[in-house]
C-alpha cells in the first residue's frame, strides 16, 4: 500500500478535511500509484490562508539576516537532499533522471542568487528637493503570497517563486501541480526541517477546481505567482482582478528557433534537440518551430532526423534513457491527437509519430514535420510535448515575420555568425527571450525571466524584477 501524505498548515501536518485522497502515477509505468496526497476542500485552503496571515504580522518583523537564515539552512538540506529529491521528480513527471539532477542544481543556483541578492535589493535613499529633507523608497512586503507551480519544473519554479516571496518578508501558501504533488510535499518538509517559523509555509494539495479559485479569490492573499497555460492564467487573471490582487503570469509559448544559411549546422542541431525534446518538449521555453534558411534546410533536416531515430524513449530513471515519458494520460491524448491533426492539414511528418511501448506507458517518440504553413495548427499551436514543426523561409525579415506570427512571446533563438543578423533578431523579435547561438531553454537567475504577448502578464520571475513582484513601495519624507 502506498504512503499518504499530508497537508502541511501552520507548522503541522493535517489530512483534508473531506477526508479523500488522490494518487500521483509514474508516467512511465500506466497504472502505478506512487503515493497518496489529500484532495482538499476549499476550508482547507482557508485554514491555510488564515495560518499564513497569521504568521505574517511577525515574519515581516524578521530581521533580514534571520529570513535569510532560514532560506540558507533550506538550501543546505535541499543540496544534501538532492539526488533522493531528483529521483521523486523523475518518478511522478516522468522526465530523465539527468533533467531531474539538472532541476535541482538550478534550483539552488536561483536560491543562492536571490539569498545573496536582498541584501543589496533593499534601500534608496538620497537628498530631497529641499534641504532639510531626507527621501527614500522603502520597500513593505505584501502579506500573503499565493504560489501554484506547474507540473513539469515541479520544484525549481516553486523555489523561484517563494524563496524571494519568503527572503522579503511575505508568507507563502503553496499549491503544488495536481500531476507533481510529491515533490512539493518534499519541499514543505525542508522547510520544517530548516526550522521555518509555524505559517510562514504552508503546502496544500488537491485539484485546481476544488481550491485554486478559493487562493485566487480570497482577499487576503495579496499576490498569486502561477505558472502554466495560458488558458489557466487568463482565468486567474479575471478572478483576481476583483480584489486587485496582484499577478505574476508565466504562461505558455511557441517558441521558434531560427537557423540562417551562414549558422553552424551542428551547433543548430543540437540546440534543436536539447530544446525540442528535453522533458519530453514540455518546457514553457521549449524549441516548438524549426525556420530553416533554404539554402541549409535539406542537410539540417537530415542531420535533425538521424539524431531523433537514435534516441532511446523510456523509463526516465534508466541512465541510458534519452527522453522520458510525456507527463500523464492527458497530455498524452492530446499530443497524439495533435499530431494526428497536424497529418490530417497537410504536414508532412518526417520522424517519429508513434507511440512505442504505450501498453507500459505514456511515450511518444520525437516528431518532425517539415513542410508546414503558417496556418497550420501545428505552427500556431501550443503543443506541450516532442513535436517539431519545420518551416523555410528566404530572408531574415521573413523569417522574423514568420517566428513573430503567433499569440506567445516567451522566448526564441537565432543560430547565424553575421553580427548584423544578430542585432537585427534581437530588436525584431517579439519575446521575453531572445538567444543568439543558444537554445529557447537557456536562462540564468539573474536574467528577467518572462514572456510578453500572451506567454506572460506582470513583472517577471528572476533577476531584481523577481523580488520586485513581492513588494509594496512607500514614499518616505523625512524632515527633522
Amino acid at each position: 500500500m502506498s504512503d499518504t501524505h499530508l497537508n502541511f498548515i501552520a507548522g503541522e501536518w493535517k489530512p483534508s478535511r473531506g477526508g479523500t485522497t488522490f494518487g500521483d502515477e509514474n508516467p512511465a509505468r500506466r497504472g502505478s500509484d506512487l503515493c497518496r496526497f489529500q484532495a482538499s476542500t476549499a476550508e482547507d485552503m482557508d485554514e491555510a490562508i488564515t495560518a499564513a496571515n497569521e504568521a505574517f504580522r511577525a515574519w515581516r518583523r524578521t530581521p533580514l539576516a534571520d529570513r535569510q537564515h532560514y532560506i540558507s539552512e533550506f538550501l543546505k538540506l535541499l543540496q544534501k537532499s538532492s539526488e533522493e529529491l531528483a529521483a521523486i521528480v523523475t518518478q511522478e513527471n516522468g522526465k530523465t533522471i539527468r533533467e531531474s539532477r539538472a532541476e535541482v542544481g538550478s534550483a539552488l543556483v536561483e536560491g543562492n542568487y536571490h539569498l545573496n541578492q536582498v541584501a543589496a535589493f533593499y534601500g534608496h535613499t538620497g537628498p530631497g528637493a529641499f534641504q532639510d529633507i531626507t527621501t527614500w523608497v522603502q520597500y513593505q512586503p505584501l502579506g500573503v503570497v499565493g504560489v501554484i507551480s506547474p507540473w513539469n519544473f515541479p520544484m525549481n519554479v516553486m523555489c523561484r517563486k517563494t524563496l524571494p516571496a519568503l527572503l522579503t518578508g511575505n508568507t507563502v501558501v503553496f499549491k503544488p501541480a495536481t500531476f507533481t504533488p510529491w515533490s512539493g510535499v518534499f519541499m514543505a518538509r525542508l522547510f520544517e526541517q530548516a526550522g521555518l517559523p509555524a505559517g510562514v509555509f504552508n503546502c496544500v494539495t488537491g485539484l485546481g477546481s476544488s481550491i485554486g479559485n478559493v487562493i485566487v479569490q480570497d482577499p487576503r492573499v495579496r499576490a498569486i505567482s502561477f505558472t502554466g497555460s495560458t488558458e489557466v492564467g487568463k482565468k486567474i487573471q479575471v478572478k483576481a482582478a476583483a480584489n486587485l490582487t496582484r499577478t505574476q503570469l508565466e504562461l505558455g509559448g511557441k517558441n521558434a528557433l531560427i537557423v540562417m544559411d551562414d549558422a553552424s549546422i551542428d551547433k543548430a542541431v543540437d540546440a534543436a534537440m536539447t530544446a525540442g525534446f528535453a522533458c519530453a518538449g514540455q518546457w514553457c521555453t521549449s524549441t516548438s518551430r524549426i525556420l530553416l534558411h533554404h539554402a541549409i534546410a535539406q542537410p539540417f533536416i537530415e542531420k535533425l532526423v538521424a539524431r531523433c531515430e537514435k534516441m532511446v524513449v523510456d523509463d526516465g530513471s534508466r541512465e541510458a534513457t534519452d527522453m522520458g515519458p510525456v507527463a500523464g494520460p492527458q497530455q498524452y491524448e492530446d499530443i497524439c491527437a495533435a499530431i494526428q491533426k497536424a497529418r490530417a492539414e497537410g504536414a508532412r511528418m518526417i520522424a517519429g509519430g508513434d507511440t512505442p511501448n504505450a501498453a507500459q506507458g505514456y511515450f511518444i517518440r520525437p516528431t518532425v514535420f517539415a513542410g508546414v504553413t503558417p496556418g497550420m495548427s501545428v505552427f500556431q499551436e501550443e503543443i506541450f510535448g516532442p513535436v517539431l514543426a519545420v518551416s523555410a523561409f528566404g530572408t531574415l525579415d521573413e523569417a522574423l515575420e514568420l517566428a513573430n506570427h503567433s499569440i506567445y512571446g516567451l522566448s526564441s533563438a537565432i543560430f547565424t555568425r553575421d553580427l548584423a543578423n544578430a542585432k537585427a533578431y534581437i530588436d525584431a523579435i517579439e519575446a521575453g527571450l531572445a538567444h543568439v547561438n543558444i537554445h529557447t531553454g537557456y536562462k540564468e537567475p539573474s536574467m528577467p525571466f518572462g514572456g510578453v504577448k500572451q506567454s506572460g502578464s506582470g513583472l517577471p520571475e528572476n533577476s531584481e524584477s523577481g523580488l520586485e513582484f513581492f513588494i509594496d513601495r512607500k514614499a518616505i519624507y523625512l524632515r527633522s
